[in-house]
């Protein structure tokens, strides 16, 4: 079996900032907050990712979503409808943008390597979202499938056995980036705009600025 290349999806593959902001923008207008929407999703990201690192038990992606929603409301003392809102959160990731280079990059990558996706995410959350018609659908290895979070090893070591042993990992966040990395996966970062990795923590032998840089890494450097 092929070594399987895969992707991390909501920071190298989408820029979920810009995508959720916009939805976020709107629900806070619905409820007549005075609050961007960007800085409505920093609070709730910040809140979604302790929520995935710290439950020590595996939840559904929306669950995480919703209960981080709803603690982003409460201490910002916002009265809303957190259950309805993660819902509608969730389910606008179709119109999520993908970073320019995606598209025609992952098809560049798939014509020569065996390419999937490693994420926190449910399914049916994946299944929406514009990098599904992207890739081959027994390489999307889902926190749902593995039943554990990123940053926790197991997720990394799960993805391997899945992949047959042969996994590289392109991660774009400080945290995927550290646990990929403290499991013994070989990583590539792909850097994005908004992304900056832990000056105290491990940084990866190799790094990229777009996919086309990745591309001529893959094929030219023999990793």
């Amino acid at each position: 079996m092929s070594r399987l290349i895969t992707f991390d999806l909501f920071s190298a593959l989408i820029d979920s900032r810009t995508g959720a902001s916009r939805v976020l923008s709107a629900i806070a207008a619905q409820h007549g907050w005075r609050i961007r929407g960007e800085q409505l999703y920093d609070e709730w990201d910040r809140r979604n990712k302790a929520s995935q690192r710290d439950e020590p038990e595996w939840i559904p992606f929306a669950e995480h979503c919703s209960r981080s929603l709803a603690a982003t409301y409460d201490d910002l003392g916002l009265v809303g409808r957190p259950a309805v809102d993660a819902a509608m959160l969730l389910g606008s990731v179709a119109g999520w943008p993908l970073w320019p280079d995606v598209a025609d990059g992952l098809a560049a990558l798939a014509g020569r390597h065996r390419v999937g996706i490693l994420s926190n995410v449910d399914d049916d959350v994946f299944a929406r979202t514009p990098v599904a018609s992207l890739v081959v659908a027994d390489d999307v290895l889902t926190s749902e499938r593995l039943q554990a979070y990123k940053p926790h090893p197991e997720i990394y070591v799960r993805a391997r056995e899945q992949a047959g042993g042969e996994l590289l990992h392109v991660a774009t966040s400080a945290r995927d980036v550290l646990g990929a990395l403290e499991a013994g996966i070989d990583v590539v970062r792909l850097r994005r705009p908004g992304h900056q990795l832990d000056p105290a923590g491990p940084a990866p032998g190799l790094e990229a600025a777009n996919m086309h840089e990745l591309r001529h890494l893959l094929d030219h450097r023999g990793i």
